[in-house]
């Protein structure tokens, strides 16, 4: 389910949000309906699967098709041009995040293909943000059980201090790896 639903919420087409998806698949695990240890993956996988997809559709065929056709997909260059300036003011973070925005999170492989972001770069990012969102929305119906879809409503109510509560969890973990990183350097 989570293998072949997660490429098609990336790829933008009308199926259940993946956002529920996940945090349903968490709950069926509380339940013990589902084993964690295949369901991760099988999300990992999926949300890995759809974002790289749409990458190579980006930078393979977006470019030419968008200032092909763009006019008729509602794509002005104007939009392209924006996208460029938030990723040049944002960089990698935007990727990084894209994942935990509904609407942002299907577009954002074909627009960073489109704007021929090195590949490295974008599989460390948007892999480390697929890895995060899938973990995430699980650990709501892992962990909250029965309650999964009030806590998810508010979540997205609240998806602005969610997110800034996630980034801080994110640059805190960054911050202990990157100190103890040193520090292993200084002992050799």
């Amino acid at each position: 389910m989570l293998l072949l639903g997660l490429p098609l919420d990336m790829i933008a087409l009308p199926i259940p949000p993946g956002d529920t998806t996940l945090a349903y698949s968490g709950y069926l695990c509380f339940r013990g309906v589902l084993r964690p240890f295949a369901v991760l993956p099988a999300g990992y996988g999926g949300a890995i699967i759809g974002v790289t997809v749409t990458y190579w559709i980006g930078r393979r065929v977006g470019a030419p098709l968008v200032d092909r056709y763009g006019k008729w997909l509602f794509i002005k260059p104007a939009h392209l041009e924006r996208t460029r300036m938030y990723y040049k003011r944002f960089g990698n973070a935007l990727l990084l995040f894209s994942f935990f925005v509904p609407g942002i999170r299907q577009f954002a492989g074909y627009f960073v293909g489109i704007l021929r972001i090195p590949y490295l770069t974008f599989a460390v990012y948007a892999y480390i943000g697929a890895v995060l969102w899938v973990t995430f929305f699980f650990g709501i119906g892992f962990v909250f059980g029965k309650e999964w879809q009030i806590i998810l409503g508010w979540v997205e109510r609240h998806f602005a201090f969610v997110a800034a509560g996630v980034a801080a969890l994110v640059a805190f973990m960054i911050f202990r790896w990157s100190k103890s990183a040193k520090a292993v350097k200084g002992i050799k």
